[in-house]
């Protein structure tokens, strides 16, 4: 657990996924990423699967909620998954209910960031992950999400949202808002079009959870990379700019979602000039 002022965050891996260096890293080529990750005999690479519980006031906020237990069994031989449900799992260690959960914000509507929104209980029954919970995530990410086209379809599942909003279980964000003291989700496009990020500030301290928009820790240091996934590639490029300048500026902590060995620090510049990642150690909340 890490507080930012009187607000605490604790970091779940939902999963640890291996998949094809080509999606991670994009255009850049193996010479230069593979300073950063090792891959395997499979020629894969493995990604962490960041969810976080973050405590402001009253609420009890998750964000982002992985893939949970809700994949199917070739689903899960297609992400070659180790290690599954550590968010439900982190929960228990912490002593928190998923009925203790207020919110839960979905940054946006892939596959591996809200398949956990449902959990099938040992009757077989699919349910709400977080019963109590408003589910929160971006108008535009919705309806996208609601109608992929041949690029997007693959990474969205409706079945995973969809219920949620026909019950009234899920509230649509028109755009950048407070969803709790010292707690605001911000547009973050280019990941996808409807991309939303986390900010968080407390008694003079900031952080934020990027999500999609770096990651890796590699993907804020080097404006250039990013992620063959990107919908708006050159979109993602101008809001990691100025989310870079933001960082520098208020020594924010930023979590990132899928780096297993930086999932955290602080941006600084090193004695090129050159904008770097101090690591910053941030235990997982995992049992």
């Amino acid at each position: 657990m890490i507080s930012v002022g009187d607000i605490d965050i604790y970091l779940f891996n939902d999963a640890t996924a291996w998949v094809d260096p080509g999606g991670i890293f994009g255009l850049v080529p193996r010479v230069l990423w593979s300073r950063y990750l090792d891959a395997d005999d499979r020629q894969l690479v493995p990604l962490a699967h960041h969810n976080l519980l973050v405590r402001a006031g009253e609420l009890n906020i998750i964000v982002d909620t992985g893939f949970g237990n809700c994949l199917s069994e070739s689903q899960e031989k297609r992400f070659a998954l180790t290690g599954c449900d550590g968010t439900q799992a982190g929960l228990a260690a912490i002593g928190v209910s998923p009925a203790d959960i207020d919110i839960v914000f979905n940054t946006h509507l892939h596959d591996d960031h809200c398949s956990g929104n449902f959990r099938i209980d040992p009757s077989g029954r699919r349910e709400p992950a977080f019963p109590n919970a408003e589910y929160l995530v971006r108008r535009r990410e919705y309806e996208d999400a609601c109608q992929p086209n041949e690029r997007t379809r693959a990474t969205y599942s409706i079945d995973n949202y969809l219920p949620l909003h026909q019950t009234g279980q899920l509230r649509l964000l028109e755009g950048d808002c407070a969803i709790a003291p010292g707690v605001e989700a911000l547009a973050t496009p280019g990941h996808t079009p409807g991309h939303m990020s986390l900010r968080l500030e407390s008694m003079g301290q900031h952080a934020g959870f990027v999500c999609d928009l770096a990651s890796l820790a590699v993907h804020m240091e080097r404006l250039a990379w990013m992620t063959a996934y990107d919908v708006e590639p050159l979109v993602t490029l101008e809001t990691k700019r100025r989310w870079q300048t933001w960082a520098l500026e208020t020594s924010a902590l930023l979590v990132f979602p899928h780096d297993l060995t930086r999932p955290a620090g602080r941006l600084t510049r090193n004695d090129k000039g050159h904008v770097i990642v101090d690591v910053l150690e941030i235990p997982y909340s995992n049992p």
